[in-house]
């Protein structure tokens, strides 16, 4: 697992064999915010750590910390692929939503 969750923030996290150290990176905002630590447990800590800091620094400044997605997403895809995307779904008793949410979590979470 190359990444971490905590307080709505996710992270993405890379091994430095160079410098034998684990480095984390906040994703899916714009501002970069960046950890590291030498143990697993270092890491969250330093992880947390960051999160919180990037919040006071967002409240300090009197700026919204971007915040997770809304949750709504809209897809271009074909008509064909919708028809099969509503075939599946109908069969399965699901929404589109339901079944494509399903299906999204299940591969984002490989």
């Amino acid at each position: 697992m190359n990444s971490m969750s905590y307080n709505g923030y996710s992270a993405q996290i890379e091994y430095d064999g160079e410098d034998g150290i684990f480095v984390g990176h906040l994703a899916g905002i714009r501002d970069i915010v960046s950890f590291h630590g030498v143990t697993v447990d270092e890491l969250n800590h330093h992880f947390r750590e960051a999160v919180e800091h990037y919040l006071a620094v967002c409240e300090e400044r009197g700026e919204n910390p971007q915040k997770q997605y809304s949750g709504n997403l809209m897809l271009r895809i074909s008509p064909d692929v919708h028809a099969a995307v509503a075939a599946t779904s109908k069969i399965q008793g699901k929404s589109i939503n339901q079944w494509a949410a399903e299906v999204l979590n299940e591969a984002a979470h490989i």
